[in-house]
């Protein structure tokens, strides 16, 4: 497994209350500018609760998938509310039940940071593989900050990203990019510099 879905399966039903004061002050400004420009058939890996619903293209086919059912459940009960018409799979991302090269674009939103170790490689190959050759992979998560005080501030907090979300600030997803088939395209900061983008496509 790449995720941790017993944590996700015991949160799920607070998750959206627990991570909303960062959705409201930063995060859901940051999900129209992540899946801009997209469209055709495109996966959201790791959906989560659904936040990022609302900022999926209009026109685009989109598939949502997570390892944790029960967070899954949550997504479609957002997806029912707002009337988007959204494929919904539980799935782990390290086995993806479909074809080769059946997507245009594959989005992960504070996804990695949250994968163990042993499960980056395997989860970025099977994304590698669904995506189509000339399309993009555009991945999300936390970078430490290179501001004294604002890496403090992280530092202090890790200790409850980790034991509320199993994550970190110092994911080591870029590490394993080459052997996963994997280019980077292109990286930008989205929030100071402790929100980052990086734009991945197949070799």
């Amino acid at each position: 497994m790449t995720a941790l879905p017993k944590t996700y399966d015991r949160i799920a039903p607070i998750y959206d209350l627990l991570d909303g004061p960062y959705e409201r002050l930063w995060k859901r400004r940051l999900r129209v500018d992540v899946f801009r420009g997209l469209d055709g058939d495109i996966l959201d890996a790791g959906a989560g609760t659904g936040c990022n619903i609302f900022a999926y293209p209009h026109g685009a086919r989109i598939t949502a998938v997570d390892a944790s059912a029960p967070m899954l459940e949550q997504a479609r009960l957002r997806a029912r509310r707002v009337g988007r018409a959204i494929d919904f799979r539980h799935m782990d991302l390290a086995n993806l039940h479909f074809a080769d090269a059946t997507f245009d674009a594959v989005v992960a939103t504070f996804v990695f940071m949250c994968i163990p170790e042993g499960g980056q490689l395997p989860a970025l190959r099977e994304l590698a593989r669904i995506c189509k050759s000339d399309g993009e992979i555009r991945l999300v998560d936390y970078c430490m900050s290179e501001r004294p005080l604002v890496r403090a501030g992280m530092r202090v907090m890790s200790p409850w990203l980790r034991f509320a979300f199993d994550g970190t600030y110092r994911p080591r997803t870029e590490e394993y990019f080459e052997a996963a088939g994997l280019f980077c395209v292109h990286e930008r900061l989205l929030f100071g510099d402790v929100v980052k983008m990086t734009i991945l496509r197949r070799k």
